[in-house]
């Protein structure tokens, strides 16, 4: 009998390991329970570590700032900082003044971001260690729509030298203060975006955008500064349109890049469904999983939860090793000061099936909020 046993016990192992998908889900350690931050004035948020702190980066709206109201304040970006994810979090305080000048046009800040109303947004703090020039030094990048619509229709991002990974930034700051406009050629439009970790030792993330009009998802590798493009990379991911609110990350046990995204695109939603996109390699072969059937939805076996908790998905950060969703728990008003933050653990499980398969389908991903 213990000669039997073991012998079913190694068949079924070996069954596993030729079963795709089976072997990734046995190597899933238990995944940490969602939590929200509520209480700071920070939103469209990206939360980061660096050493033994952790960074919460995002924009205010505490000065009175709202969506598409011309002239508006701009409130500008804060950060804050605690020593666990689910805080005790500082009060925020400022990455740079927003009272400043922006270097591409000469106005400032506050005529940039505020004038029409459009805004900035999407602070996005990386460091430029493990890759590139490797020196350590903390890049702050951002969008900010007036370039695209009025100035110039050059592309909306900007990328800024910092002090440390609490700021400050931008030109005059000691040390490393600068301000770039990036050099872009496959990312060269307006919209929300993040930025994608390499998943080859030593490579440089890549910028995840989205383009205006038909919101399509761009990917663009950065170059050895972190503050611009090199034109390598791939467009229309997956076939993506009308879609916002991009992240990934790299799973090392499914060998696979997992790109999430709003799906469709809207303004301060409180609820609005997420859809999912993955490659074996971060520049080709993105897939999302299609659909068939007169009149059928585009994004309806793509979408993994039809409501992202209440919430609009974000971007996706890399805490410890685990990948977080960001939802903005947005009020659906032109002000949101008060609105908090979401965050779902990631965990990727392959699922097979195709559309019209006539089986039950399972995605590979899931929100539990």
């Amino acid at each position: 009998m213990p000669v039997r046993h073991a012998l079913t016990t190694l068949l079924l192992a070996l069954a596993a390991l030729l079963v795709p998908g089976a072997g990734a889900a046995a190597a899933r350690a238990p995944l940490p329970p969602a939590f929200t931050i509520s209480g700071l004035d920070l939103h469209d948020t990206q939360l980061a570590r660096f050493g033994d702190t952790y960074y919460l980066y995002g924009s205010m709206y505490g000065c009175g700032y709202e969506w598409y109201v011309a002239d508006t304040p701009w409130c500008g970006f804060g950060v804050s900082t605690a020593p666990s994810p689910q805080g005790p979090w500082s009060t925020p305080r400022p990455l740079f003044d927003p009272t400043t000048v922006d270097p591409w046009t000469d106005d400032s800040w506050q005529v940039t971001c505020g004038g029409t109303g459009q805004g900035c947004f999407n602070p996005r703090m990386i460091r430029r260690s493990g890759w590139g020039r490797d020196d350590g030094v903390f890049i702050l990048w951002f969008n900010s729509p007036r370039h695209y619509t009025v100035d110039n229709r050059t592309n909306a991002y900007n990328a800024m030298g910092c002090a440390s990974a609490a700021g400050p930034c931008g030109p005059g700051v000691t040390p490393n203060g600068s301000y770039n406009k990036p050099t872009l050629k496959i990312c060269a439009g307006n919209g929300d975006f993040g930025f994608i970790a390499s998943g080859t030792p030593g490579g440089r993330p890549a910028l995840v955008c989205t383009l205006p009009g038909a919101a399509q998802l761009n990917i663009e590798e950065l170059d050895q500064w972190g503050s611009g493009g090199r034109a390598v990379g791939v467009r229309q991911v997956a076939g993506l349109r009308n879609v916002e609110g991009p992240g990934g990350y790299w799973d090392p046990v499914a060998r696979r890049y997992v790109l999430t995204y709003a799906d469709p695109a809207c303004g301060y939603c409180a609820g609005t469904p997420i859809g999912y996109a993955t490659a074996p390699s971060l520049y080709s072969g993105w897939t999302a999983p299609g659909n068939v059937g007169w009149s059928a939805p585009l994004n309806g076996r793509r979408v993994f939860n039809g409501n992202s908790c209440g919430g609009q998905p974000r971007t996706v950060t890399v805490l410890d090793g685990q990948p977080w969703q960001i939802i903005d728990l947005w009020l659906g008003t032109r002000n949101e000061t008060a609105a908090a933050t979401h965050l779902v653990p990631l965990s990727y499980t392959p699922s097979p099936g195709v559309a019209g398969d006539g089986r039950v389908w399972r995605p590979p991903l899931a929100l539990a909020c």
